[in-house]
């Protein structure tokens, strides 16, 4: 994400969408699922008004969701930013809970290349006569 630099806050949505690189209506969304609550406010015609803080939360959010974080994750780690603490533990859980689900997928994922080797080296194009007309693919649908 490029970050552009605004000029004096309040900002509008358009202004963000350039800063940040996002488009406006991802930056919508973020507003209305609570990602931007301490950044946002409403003028009294309804438009978004952004402070100076929003290009940088909007940074952090990208950056976590390049890490594979939910954007549920995300909100967590926010509303322990919110409240005026550091969230570099919440961070840090919810990256090592990430470590072991890739390791779990890792492990799954080996499996499942053992098996599709197995198979591929079996593998007959013109299986027997009896086997072709009582299955689908011989090479995958083993004998009773």
């Amino acid at each position: 994400m490029t970050i552009r630099s605004l000029t004096q806050p309040p900002f509008k949505i358009g202004e963000v969408a350039i800063a940040s690189g996002l488009p406006v209506k991802t930056i919508r969304y973020y507003d209305e699922i609570g990602l931007l609550t301490p950044t946002v406010e409403r003028s009294d015609s309804r438009y978004r008004l952004f402070s100076n803080d929003v290009v940088q939360r909007l940074a952090f959010i990208k950056r976590s969701q390049s890490l594979g974080l939910s954007l549920a994750e995300i909100q967590q780690i926010l509303e322990v930013h919110d409240r005026g603490q550091l969230p570099c533990g919440e961070m840090k859980q919810h990256l090592e809970a990430k470590v072991e689900a890739i390791t779990a997928q890792i492990i799954a994922l080996e499996t499942l290349k053992i098996e599709l080797q197995g198979i591929l080296s079996g593998w007959q194009e013109q299986p027997s006569v009896p086997w072709v007309t009582e299955t689908i693919c011989p090479n995958l649908q083993p004998s009773d």
